[in-house]
């Protein structure tokens, strides 16, 4: 016998329906009233922290399954609640990969932690990569970061775009530019502590979808953080660069790092608005008749749904492949995290399209949630890399050429 299997763990399937059953019973509930409001829902965050959702201890739990599915599992579910709540929920872990993925082990028992904060008292974390003029290409931030040696102090100064939980997070991290003639391989990132100085938020973005996450500009004006601040210590840093001023390979890149481990489970987050506008299609077309029989039975309708869930399926298993290869140490040879991403994100769009197509009139109006989800799912084609971006990546992997 092989081994394969796709059948889930005892362990995966109870947090499958553990997760599943917070996002019906008390994420649905309030998303469209989220929606409307555009705020963040520190009440749900709450409750997720109450159960041990929202925690540093779950994502450890996760992160340590053999196969690497727990992960996208939980997301499925939680988004197929609401994305906007979910990513409220879930955008601290982000703040977080970017700490796991260049820190040392003190600084990763020193910050995550702090990330959480506790079900007394919330706390939030933001990665802050992306700039008004740098978004997929992350080589031409302007954000700088320059040592006080005499005081071992870094400076930060700069403006971050397109931030979740940008400004409102207690813990920020923030990719700069510490040789800008390196271009990318000159970045590092620090840690920002809550109520550093200088750190503030910018203008709130009023969004197209996902409305209930908190997505803002941040300002750094002469931020100041103790030396101890720079992820992976200022040896290691000294040595990168000196490796990238000789013309040597250096590291994985501050803010690649952090996206090549996010983007497949990004992309189960997609997964969750298709499964969720699919589902609630199918139903809706057995329980709506027209000349006397339900929309289900007309073959325009039912050859739709049978391309939903086949490109949804089809979606998860991208997903899968590329969790189950980061868990085991599989280098992605031909991009299949970003393949993960771009196919999940694109299935996103059209599904929830085809969902309001089927409920017609009404599903164009804000009495049903198929408009909201498919205002969410279209993020999914632009953040975390647009899907030229996941298409540049796969197609410089399999051909090795330096395509532009």
């Amino acid at each position: 016998m092989s081994g394969f299997t796709l059948d889930l763990t005892d362990d995966q399937s109870q947090i499958k329906e553990w997760v599943h059953t917070f996002a019906q019973d008390v994420v649905r509930p309030v998303a469209h009233e989220y929606d409307e409001r555009e705020e963040m829902p520190f009440d749900v965050i709450k409750e997720a922290s109450n159960i041990g959702l929202y925690s540093w201890e779950f994502l450890a739990q996760a992160y340590a399954d053999e196969n690497g599915l727990t992960l996208p599992i939980a997301m499925e579910e939680l988004f197929w609640g609401d994305a906007g709540i979910g990513l409220a929920i879930m955008g601290t872990t982000l703040g977080v990969s970017g700490i796991m993925g260049n820190g040392t082990q003190e600084q990763i028992e020193e910050w995550i932690p702090q990330c959480f904060g506790s079900p007394e008292k919330i706390q939030t974390a933001a990665f802050c990569v992306s700039e008004p003029d740098a978004g997929s290409d992350v080589s031409s931030l302007r954000t700088k970061a320059v040592y006080d040696e005499a005081k071992d102090e870094w400076v930060l100064n700069g403006t971050k775009a397109w931030i979740t939980n940008g400004g409102i997070a207690d813990v920020h991290v923030v990719v700069a530019s510490v040789d800008p003639e390196l271009k990318a391989r000159g970045h590092a990132s620090f840690v920002v502590p809550p109520g550093t100085k200088g750190l503030s938020q910018g203008s709130k973005y009023k969004k197209h979808g996902i409305r209930a996450s908190h997505t803002a500009e941040v300002i750094l004006e002469d931020v100041r953080i103790p030396g101890s601040c720079l992820l992976g210590g200022k040896e290691k840093l000294d040595h990168r660069l000196n490796k990238a001023r000789e013309g040597k390979s250096t590291s994985t890149q501050a803010a690649m790092s952090t996206f090549e481990a996010s983007r497949p489970i990004v992309a189960a987050q997609a997964i969750g608005i298709a499964r969720a506008a699919y589902e609630f299609s199918l139903q809706y077309s057995k329980e709506r008749f027209t000349w006397g029989k339900p929309i289900v039975q007309n073959q325009a309708i039912a050859f739709m749904l049978a391309d939903m869930i086949t490109e949804i399926d089809a979606a998860r298993l991208l997903v899968w492949r590329a969790c189950w290869m980061a868990r085991n140490g599989k280098q992605f040879v031909s991009g299949e995290g970003s393949m993960s991403k771009l196919k999940a994100g694109e299935v996103a769009v059209k599904v929830t399209e085809n969902a309001i197509q089927i409920l017609g009139g009404y599903g164009y109006t804000r009495e049903y949630p198929v408009e909201r989800w498919h205002r969410d799912a279209k993020i999914y084609t632009i953040f975390e890399g647009t899907s030229e971006i996941q298409r540049l990546v796969v197609a410089r992997a399999i051909s090795g050429e330096k395509i532009h």
